[in-house]
This record gives structure tokens, sequence and C-alpha cells, in this order.
């Protein structure tokens, strides 16, 4: 990725959960501008000894140079652009570029880019994938669509936000790439669970088992940073079940849409749902494996094995 220009942009950041304020911080810790606004102001204000500024209102950051957002769903990001108090719902001025990183419906995100443009102002719809560990190490990746020259202006401060970039095209390209990528993360959850509940069944350790998984040519980061969590049975949420049906209710209307089959995926959310019923919803949606356990008669404890999670220790 391209370096940041001298001088670097003034940023604004809305959204300081648990992975906007990952993200935040590494701006910050960069030495970037950087100025937070979240609807818990005491989110935004745990940054600030990293460096960030906290803003009292959305609209204290329209004249930054550009925002980022990241918010838990379609309507959180309607409202702090274009409802009440929004970014872009007031005269005056407003960022020369708007990015945001949630996942959010093409709809939505077609209608806010709309908002934006009317208002003078680039939109740039940059899903991504990981969690707050994957972007502590740096390796936090985006999938960004919307106009190619303004995704180079920003290209360098994604670089310091984490290690790969993927320009796929026009309008709302990226919110279905990353709906499709986050369907498979769910499938692969799934599956996972599955095996790994019947190697244990069969007398492996799970540190045993997914030690040699992540070991041959199926291991992945995937496999490689929930590994802590199945074995320690640590259910610290990085995406919550919730979280996750909402992104399978996206992709499979979207397969309505396109006349595409998709029978894994579609079995896959009814045992989500079925997690979220069970009273789990609030936990990682690793807890998938205590409900393929409880499905096989298997009673899980934590075991002490000492297991690597492959992301490093940058942060």
């Amino acid at each position: 990725m391209s370096a940041v220009p001298s001088p670097p942009p003034r940023v604004g950041w809305i959204g300081a959960g648990r992975m906007g304020a990952a993200m935040a911080r590494r701006l910050a810790r960069a030495g970037i501008d950087v100025a937070v606004w979240n609807r818990t102001r005491s989110k935004a204000e745990a940054l600030v000894a990293d460096g960030a500024e906290v803003a009292g209102s959305i609209g204290d950051l329209a004249d930054r140079d550009v925002v980022f957002t990241m918010v838990a769903s379609s309507q959180d990001l309607e409202q702090v652009l274009v409802g009440e108090g929004g970014l872009l719902g007031a005269d005056g001025p407003v960022p020369a570029i708007i990015v945001d990183c949630s996942t959010v419906s093409a709809e939505t995100s077609a209608a806010m880019r709309a908002a934006a443009e009317r208002r003078g102002s680039e939109f740039l719809a940059s899903p991504v994938s990981g969690n707050g560990k994957v972007v502590a190490a740096g390796k936090l990746s985006f999938v960004v669509s919307g106009s190619e020259e303004v995704y180079h202006r920003v290209e360098p401060l994604l670089g310091v936000m984490g290690r790969a970039a993927s320009y796929v095209g026009e309008g709302e390209t990226a919110r279905l790439v990353k709906i499709c990528h986050n369907l498979l993360l769910g499938v692969v959850a799934q599956s996972l669970a599955e095996i790994t509940v019947l190697a244990e069944k069969g007398g492996v350790p799970r540190a045993a088992f997914l030690k040699f998984l992540n070991d041959s040519v199926m291991g992945s980061t995937f496999t490689r940073y929930k590994t802590p969590a199945l074995v320690k049975l640590d259910y610290t949420p990085t995406f919550t079940p919730v979280l996750l049906r909402k992104d399978f209710d996206l992709g499979l209307r979207a397969a309505a849409e396109l006349g595409v089959s998709m029978p894994v995926a579609a079995l896959t959310r009814q045992l989500v749902q079925a997690t979220i019923g069970g009273g789990r919803s609030e936990e990682d949606f690793s807890v998938l494996l205590d409900q393929m356990a409880a499905a096989a008669g298997l009673e899980l404890k934590p075991e002490a094995a000492e297991v690597d999670d492959g992301l490093g220790t940058e942060s």
C-alpha cells in the first residue's frame, strides 16, 4: 500500500465498539489526527491515551478530510449519516470522503452513497475481515468499492490499519463480497465445531486435534485464531451469533434475488438461530461448539494446553 501523505489527512471516526476502537487506535498510534465519536462517550474516551480526540457530536467531524464509520447495522449507519444530528443531515461543511467499514445491506449502502453525493462528499464501501485481535496484530483486510481514484486516496490509511485492501469495482460490489465472506465464515465455523466434537467424542483432546488441523493443508488463519477459544472454551465475544445471523439473512436474501441455491448456508443459518434461541446470543459465535457437543451428549471442559492463535504480537 502507498505511504500516508504528508501532512496526513485529518480523520474522523464514528463507532468505537470492539472493531471500531481497535481500528481507530491504530491510526492514532501512528500519529494521525483522529477525532472519535461514539454514542457511549466513555468508549471514545478510552482512546485518548492512544492519541485520539473525543468528538462531542457527530457534527464536530464535518470538517474532517476523511470520516470512517464502523457501526453494527444498516439502521445505525442511516442514523449516524442522515438521521437527526447525522454527518450529512444538516447544512454546512461535510467531509471530502466517507468510508464505511460496517457490514450493511447493499440497499442501505447505495442510499448512503446517494446522500453523500448530494452533499458533495465521496463515499466508499469498505467492509473488513477480522476481529479486534486481528486488527491489533495488523492483519485486518478490507474489500472496497466506489470510485477507484478515491480508493487510492484513502489506501494509505487502510494500510495503517491492516495488511491488505482489495478494490473490487464501482457501487456496492464490496457489500456482496463481504456478505459472501461471512457466509463462508459461518459455514466453516459450524463445520469446525462439528468435526472437533467428533474427534473429542472419539477420545482425541481438542488441542491435539486442532494442532493437527492447523498444521495440515486445511489449516487457516481462521482455524488458528479460533483455536484458543475452542480449547479453553473462552467465548468472550469478538462476533456474536446475532451479528452472524444478520449476515446470513443478508446473504440468503441476495441468493434469492440472484437465483442461487445455498442449501448449506441455509442450514447453517438455522443452527446459528438455534444457538440464539438457546440463550447464547451475547457470546462469541464459536459457542456453536457447545451446541454440537450437547447434541452429541458430550460434556466439554476447558483444556489446559497452551495453544497459539497464530496472530503474532504486533499491537
